[in-house]
C-alpha cells in the first residue's frame, strides 16, 4: 500500500489581528490576506446568472437586474476592508460579524440576528503537496441572498457550483439557507477526505511497523496525530453548529432545509468517531513499535547473555591459568608447595584448550535443551 505522506500542517492566518484593548468591531486586514476575487449566481427554478468582478459594484449591478432571483456572493480574499465595510454598510452587518468575518481564527459557530444569520467553519483539505490547509469560510444569510467569504483562492466548492450550473437540480428550488447548508456540507465531506487519507497512512505506518520498525515511525505517527487534533478542535464545534441550526427558529432555515441538516449532524458524528477511533490507532501504533523495540533489545540482550555465560568460565580457566606461579624455585630449582605443576605437564597446553571446549560444548547443549536458540 502506498499512500503520499502528509508533510505538515498549513494555516493562511492563523494570529489573531489587533492589540490588547482595542474596541471590537475593528476591521483589520490579516497580513498576506489576498484581494478579492467575488463571483456572484444568481438563480432561480428557470435560470442561472453568474458573473465576475473584483468590486461591490459587479455585485450592486447584479442584484438590481435579477431583483426575483436568489443570489450567492462568492468573496474569495479578504484583503480589502473597503469592501467588507461597504457589504457591512449596505446590508447592514454589524462590526462583529465583521470582524469575526475578517480574524481567520474563529471556532465553528451560527449566531442569529433579527434580518439575518452568521454562520462560520474550518475548511480542511490536504492540497497537492500533501499539506493540510486549514481555513475559515463565513457565511451570512439575509433577505434572498447568502454571502460567503474565504480566505484563499482554491476552488473547494466546484461541486456545488456544478449543481447550480444544472438547470433541474433541486438546489435551485430552496432559498438562500440552503446554500448556506451546501456550503458546510461540501465542508464536511472534505473531511471525510483527510480521514481516509489518514486512515490509509495510519495503515502504511502500522505495515512498516512488522515489516522494518525505525525511528521515522515515532515522527511519522506523530505527525498524524497532530493532524487529527485539528480535525477533532474542528469537528466538535460543527457538530454543535449544525445542531443549532437545527433548531433555530429563524425563518432563512426552512422546514426543508432542517432536514437536510440533520443528516449533516450525522455526518459529524460519524466523523469524530472516525477521529477518535484513528487516535486510539494512533496510540496503539506507538505502543506497538516501542514494544517491539524493546522486544527486540531483549533479543539482543539475550543472545549476548548467552555468548557472555559461555565464556566466562572459559575465562576464569585462562586467568587461573595465566597467573605463571612457577612450580620450581629458579634458585635451588626445588618445587615449590601448592603451585601450578600444570605448567609443566606434556601436552598441558592441549588439556586445558580441551577442557574449555568441553565446558562451552556442555553449556551450548544445556541453552539447547532449555530451548533459548529457538526464541532468538
Amino acid at each position: 500500500m502506498t499512500t503520499k505522506q502528509f508533510k505538515r500542517i498549513s494555516s493562511r492566518m492563523h494570529k489573531r489581528a489587533g492589540n490588547v484593548g482595542d474596541r471590537p468591531g475593528l476591521i483589520r486586514v490579516p497580513e498576506g490576506a489576498l484581494k478579492p476575487r467575488i463571483k456572484i449566481y444568481s438563480y432561480n427554478t428557470e435560470e442561472l446568472i453568474s458573473s465576475k468582478g473584483e468590486s461591490i459594484h459587479t455585485v450592486l449591478s447584479q442584484l438590481k437586474k435579477c431583483d426575483n432571483h436568489t443570489h450567492w456572493i462568492k468573496i474569495n480574499g479578504l484583503g480589502d476592508a473597503k469592501l467588507i465595510e461597504e457589504i457591512g454598510d449596505r446590508l447592514n452587518i454589524s462590526d462583529l460579524v465583521l470582524e469575526d468575518i475578517m480574524n481567520t481564527h474563529q471556532r465553528p459557530k451560527f449566531d442569529e440576528y433579527d434580518e439575518y444569520v452568521y454562520a462560520t467553519g474550518r475548511v480542511i483539505i490536504s492540497n497537492d503537496d500533501c499539506e493540510l490547509n486549514n481555513t475559515q469560510i463565513s457565511i451570512i444569510v439575509k433577505d434572498n441572498m447568502v454571502i460567503s467569504f474565504e480566505e484563499g483562492y482554491e476552488e473547494n466548492f466546484e461541486g456545488l457550483e456544478s449543481r447550480l450550473n444544472t438547470p433541474k437540480s433541486p438546489i435551485r428550488n430552496y432559498g438562500p439557507g440552503h446554500i448556506c447548508y451546501a456550503l458546510f456540507d461540501t465542508v464536511i465531506d472534505w473531511y471525510f477526505v483527510v480521514l481516509n487519507q489518514i486512515g490509509e497512512e495510519l495503515e502504511t505506518i502500522e505495515d512498516r511497523i512488522y515489516e522494518n520498525a525505525d525511528k521515522t515511525i515515532m515522527y511519522d505517527t506523530q505527525h498524524m496525530k497532530r493532524m487529527l487534533i485539528v480535525l477533532r478542535r474542528a469537528a466538535w464545534p460543527e457538530r454543535d453548529k449544525i445542531n443549532d441550526m437545527i433548531r433555530t427558529e429563524s425563518p432563512l432555515v426552512t422546514k426543508e432545509t432542517k432536514t437536510y441538516l440533520r443528516d449533516a449532524y450525522d455526518h459529524c458524528i460519524q466523523i469524530i468517531d472516525l477521529i477518535e477511533s484513528y487516535k486510539e490507532i494512533s496510540a496503539s501504533n506507538i505502543d506497538l513499535y516501542l514494544s517491539m523495540v524493546s522486544n527486540r533489545m531483549n533479543g539482543i540482550m539475550k543472545v549476548l547473555t548467552i555468548i557472555s555465560v559461555i565464556f566466562i568460565p572459559l575465562t576464569f580457566v585462562a586467568g587461573v591459568y595465566g597467573m605463571n606461579f612457577a612450580p620450581l624455585d629458579p634458585v635451588t630449582s626445588k618445587p615449590l608447595p601448592l603451585n601450578m605443576p600444570e605448567l609443566y605437564e606434556p601436552h598441558g597446553y592441549l588439556y586445558c584448550v580441551g577442557i574449555m571446549v568441553l565446558i562451552g560444548i556442555i553449556q551450548v547443549l544445556f541453552f539447547w535443551k532449555k530451548g533459548w536458540f529457538k526464541k532468538l
